[in-house]
């Protein structure tokens, strides 16, 4: 792809669209950009972007820019049914995500990683396998450092390693992994798409582009991955916590086997600091990854041995009065929620905030079983005590301070609160990170 000269319109001016944007100024592309919001809230990007020759247009879409754009970039954060794209796309005009844009400029193996829950998780241990290895490894996409950036820079980079989300993949046209990874699907972003299956579809993109020389990793035990990757063109490779396979990695009797063309690899679990249900699917996805890739089973063993949690993903906080305190701020949706509740018995749940759209009811078989209290917060609070007020003891708190104070006062020694709370955060906090602060801070507070 050569963008000089060419008329191209970023749309979007959060850090993908900013990165973008300066990408295709410095390969002589004619750029504009519009952003809804105006001059003095994007007073960072602007002057990120000061030294380029950009044109900006600020606080409107302006229809005749879009129709007389040769490629538009759309941000993940900007919806496909924005009424300028759907005119310009009916206008036969080029429109594509900045993981395509990136795509087309990078040219080493690339490890995809999508799924509803542990994408981050998966993606930061894979990336820590490849540096073990010796690799000189580019870790970013949806987590951190835009896809983009790589192409933009003079970093000598064997192995690309990025965490994709459903967003990210609605405008590709030629995005293909060498290996992708499927880890599970649950409902979520009901806010953004017309359906669950609209949902589903736009994550299986991840494999559209894929052929036979490319594997295609995929959770065995979820049904909805499981019927969705059939038919597939690339090598299917599933991961198993409840199935021995043939072919794929799985779990069994406390030690996670790795088998691929009649080879086996055993890497025990004891000594493995990473703990939880879903943690040991992230490991083995990661790990499925890596060795399908080239890397030593040795080193890769030793960095999922050492790997401790990410920020916000079931971290333990600390114990108080024989009651352990977790901090699961990133759970912000119903599957990510039900690995957590897999995790402990006698649980007291700190759960609310922002609904996103989805039915809280797959959680009540695990409500039912293993938590104790459920403490509700924030606007979704009185949905889900409808869904699932009747099957445990429920509580409303008014602050996520007083819901700690509160679980604090009724939870038995032996017992565990977990803030997990199936929700986003935006009606009480700036964002999950804000959440999961607060919640430290009270626990501290006891």
């Amino acid at each position: 792809m050569d963008p000089r000269n060419k008329k191209i319109l970023v749309v979007g001016l959060a850090r993908t669209g900013v990165s973008c944007a300066r990408f295709l100024a410095s390969k002589g592309a004619r750029v504009t950009v519009t952003d809804m919001r105006d001059e003095a809230a994007l007073t960072g990007p602007l002057a990120e972007l000061g030294g380029y020759d950009i044109t900006w247009e600020l606080e409107r879409h302006d229809a005749a820019t879009f129709l007389s754009s040769d490629l538009i970039v759309v941000s993940p954060g900007v919806p496909m049914d924005l009424p300028q794209l759907v005119v310009a796309q009916q206008s036969g005009i080029e429109i594509i995500s900045e993981i395509e844009l990136a795509s087309r400029f990078i040219n080493v193996p690339l490890a995809a990683i999508t799924g509803t829950n542990g994408k981050t998780t998966t993606t930061t241990i894979l990336g820590a396998i490849f540096k073990h290895n010796g690799y000189h490894t580019f870790v970013g996409g949806n987590i951190g450092t835009p896809l983009i950036e790589l192409a933009d820079s003079r970093q000598i980079v064997d192995q690309v390693v990025a965490e994709i989300s459903s967003f990210q993949l609605e405008w590709i046209t030629s995005f293909r992994p060498t290996v992708a990874a499927l880890l599970n699907l649950s409902e979520d972003h009901l806010d953004r798409y017309p359906d669950y299956q609209a949902y589903i579809d736009a994550k299986l993109r991840i494999f559209e582009n894929q052929t036979e020389d490319d594997f295609a990793v995929v959770n065995r035990d979820d049904p909805l991955v499981w019927q969705h990757v059939q038919g597939l063109k690339a090598a299917l490779f599933p991961f198993s916590r409840k199935i021995e396979l043939d072919e794929g990695i799985f779990y069994k009797d406390g030690v996670i086997t790795y088998r691929h063309n009649g080879h086996e690899e055993c890497f025990p679990t004891a000594a493995i600091r990473l703990q939880g249900v879903h943690n040991l699917e992230n490991i083995m996805a990661a790990a499925a990854c890596a060795l399908l890739l080239g890397c030593r089973p040795d080193e890769t063993y030793e960095t999922i041995l050492c790997f401790e949690a990410l920020h916000h993903r079931m971290e333990f906080v600390r114990e108080v009065n024989g009651v352990r305190y977790y901090e699961d701020s990133k759970a912000t949706n119903v599957g990510s929620v039900e690995k957590a509740l897999e995790s402990f018995t006698g649980i007291t749940l700190i759960a609310g905030g922002k609904d996103k759209g989805g039915s809280y009811t797959p959680l009540a078989p695990l409500v039912k079983e293993r938590v104790r209290h459920l403490i509700l917060i924030g606007e979704a609070a009185e949905r889900m005590e409808r869904e699932l007020g009747e099957l445990t003891d429920t509580r409303r708190a008014t602050t996520l301070e007083d819901a700690v104070r509160m679980s604090a006062e009724i939870t038995a020694a032996g017992g565990t609160v977990l803030m997990s709370p199936a929700c986003s955060s935006f009606d009480m906090f700036r964002d999950y990170e804000e959440r999961a602060e607060r919640f430290i801070a009270a626990v501290r507070a006891l």
